[in-house]
């Protein structure tokens, strides 16, 4: 398993349970503006961004909750390397509906609420070969 993002959340936003319900969870690095925060999954990365963006198989974790990513927008890891921000949808759709976003197979919005916590690990790896 190759990584290319481990990162640790920091803080949580309290609106993002609200979003997680709908299968809706945005990252943005520490330090973004306090209007972005309130919707957020704040957090610092530990290893990575990787050159190299994940593709369809790939998988994402988040704390004990792993997902397979179904699609990945054009813009969406240009986007994790410049400013640590990326939309995930748990929506299990085969293509991106929005250049900045990362798509993944539908998960228990329960678990993934539950799974968001300050100092919870999320780990984005790529496809097996």
């Amino acid at each position: 398993m190759s990584v290319l993002l481990r990162t640790r959340v920091t803080e949580i936003g309290p609106e993002v349970a609200d979003l997680a319900e709908g299968g809706v969870v945005i990252l943005f690095a520490d330090g973004s503006p306090p209007e972005l925060a309130e919707v957020s999954v704040l957090h610092k990365a530990e290893t990575g961004p990787s050159d190299d963006a994940p593709t369809k198989g790939a998988s994402i974790a988040i704390g004990g909750l792993t997902a397979s990513i179904t699609a990945v927008g054009p813009a969406a890891w240009a986007k994790v390397r410049e400013i640590g921000h990326v939309v995930i949808n748990f929506n299990g759709v085969s293509e991106a509906e929005r250049p900045g976003e990362i798509c993944a197979e539908e998960v228990d919005s329960q678990a993934l609420i539950a799974e968001l916590t300050a100092g919870a690990v999320i780990v984005v790896a790529a496809a097996r070969r």
